[in-house]
């Protein structure tokens, strides 16, 4: 058994091979990469490197296993069962799949556990819609008897992001699942080792060979041979705006396949003077730093009203100067570092370029510690809305504070952008509440709130923040295709 030390206690580390068929295999060109421990910047070891042949044998089997094999001819109540016995198998290895989350990713221990309620209970939600999916009888015209199937689009290529490995693995796999699709996933190259100890749990659960089939791998090679591939009905991504433009012109030239996108944001996070200003002000603290502010809804864009606008800073500030930054495993820190070196340098840059545009930079910019990839937690007061820090997604530690007038003014400098994700709004007006969550070009609104999330929920941006929605019931439909059906009498 491989494992990774860390203070206090040994990380038992998984599989590090392809999950394909159910078996566990070397690559193609056996070839195989790093995973780095953003604490440290050591390796933590190597995982097998998928490319186009990995991809071409795990759609061979998650076809087979569609159109063949043992899936097909299982009842909807089964593959619930097996969804219960998965989310049950997740919570009997909690701890274990908390540490390797943190190792692997960096985030502090207590949001590793955080998130992996959210699976457990993404699982369950699914497990119970498997065998309610269901069509209508249609009263059309003449001596016909009419009705609808909802069918599983077939064989779905999922790729997921480093944020929240867990999480989003199984935001992707449970519906896809309940609906009786087969699934190939890509996880992303900063973080495969949580996503392939689930698919040892996948298999002790009782799927079926080649339902699903977990690649470690990189974008530009295996999740381009996903998006490209013609044999994939239907690929979910969650990622960069960037990617994801990438990925909808594969789909399109290739075999037209069914496309869900969740991608980038600037989400405006709006606080007025009537506002619970305690409240506001620790909300908008977690709404940049949770997840070292790598949340693509992050409150990226914070929005205070000039009437409250020094007293908010100033309290910002000192809640940001008090954010416990350091050892992950260390249940008093807030904040780890950021994912990789890459991500570290990005955030970095936004930093300075605020700066050089003009922002006063309050606290933080720089690197906490002598190792690993800690930044400080950032605040940016007299940010304009022209300026680089407000216009893109930094995906980091970075708050950027702009002062506003009035409400028609802030809607319409919240909708400036081509992002669409979320938002949140901090009063104790009703009325202007729903003015602002009416108003806003948001796939989800926080009213006196952030981050809330649930299974049931749906979740997905407006504009270039995606495409569908995950999550709740509105989730199963991006998985199946509905047929109709005309019987004459």
């Amino acid at each position: 058994m491989v494992t990774a030390t860390v203070p206090g206690e040994q990380v038992k580390i998984g599989q590090t091979r392809l999950l394909i068929n159910n078996e566990w295999v070397n690559s193609v060109s056996d070839r195989r990469f790093e995973t780095i421990n953003p604490t440290t910047g050591e390796v933590i070891c190597e995982v097998s490197e998928a490319d186009a042949p990995d991809v071409d044998k795990a759609v061979q089997a998650a076809r087979n296993a569609f159109t063949n094999g043992e899936w097909r001819k299982i009842s909807a109540t089964r593959r619930g069962e097996l969804l219960y016995k998965l989310a049950d198998l997740i919570e009997q290895n909690i701890d274990e799949l908390a540490q390797l989350e943190t190792l692997d990713n960096g985030k502090p221990l207590q949001d590793s556990f955080g998130d992996l309620g959210l699976v457990i209970a993404c699982y369950r939600y699914y497990a119970g819609w498997a065998d309610k999916v269901q069509g209508k009888t249609i009263p059309i015209n003449g001596p016909y008897f009419c009705y609808t199937r909802h069918e599983p689009v077939g064989v779905v290529g999922q790729i997921i992001p480093w944020n929240f490995p867990l999480v989003m693995q199984a935001w992707k796999l449970a519906p896809a699942l309940a609906t009786g699709n087969t699934v190939v996933l890509k996880t992303a190259e900063q973080t495969p080792l949580s996503a392939l100890r689930v698919g040892e749990l996948i298999i002790e659960a009782g799927f079926p060979p080649g339902v699903v089939n977990i690649l470690s791998g990189y974008g530009p090679t295996a999740g381009a041979a996903i998006a490209n591939h013609r044999d994939i009905d239907k690929v979910a991504f969650t990622g960069s705006t960037e990617v994801g433009h990438l990925i909808m012109e594969a789909a399109a030239k290739s075999n037209l396949k069914r496309v869900t996108l969740e991608l980038g944001g600037k989400s405006p996070n709006i606080v007025f003077a009537d506002a619970n200003m305690d409240a506001a002000i620790a909300g908008s603290h977690d709404a940049i730093f949770f997840n070292q502010g790598q949340c693509c809804c992050a409150g990226s864009r914070l929005f205070v009203e000039e009437k409250c606008y020094d007293e908010f800073v100033a309290r910002t500030v000192e809640r940001a100067r008090a954010r416990v930054v350091g050892n992950p495993f260390d249940a008093k820190t807030e904040q780890g570092p950021q994912v990789d070196k890459d991500q570290f340098d990005r955030v970095m840059s936004y930093i300075e370029s605020g700066m050089r545009e003009g922002a006063e930079m309050l606290c933080g910019g720089n690197q906490v510690g002598d190792k690993g990839y800690f930044i400080a937690p950032t605040v940016f007061a007299g940010v304009r809305d022209d300026m680089k820090i407000a216009q893109e997604e930094i995906f980091g530690p970075v708050m950027s504070i702009i002062k506003f007038k009035d409400i028609d003014e802030v809607i319409q400098r919240a909708n400036a952008t081509m992002y669409g994700l979320a938002a949140a709004v901090w009063t104790q007006d009703i009325t202007k509440a729903h003015a602002i969550a009416n108003n806003l070009r948001a796939g989800t609104v926080w009213v006196n709130c952030y981050d809330i999330f649930d299974a049931a929920a749906p979740f997905g941006g407006f504009k270039q923040s995606g495409i569908g929605r995950e999550l709740g019931e509105y989730g199963l439909q991006q998985y199946t295709e509905v047929k109709t059906v005309t019987i004459k009498l």
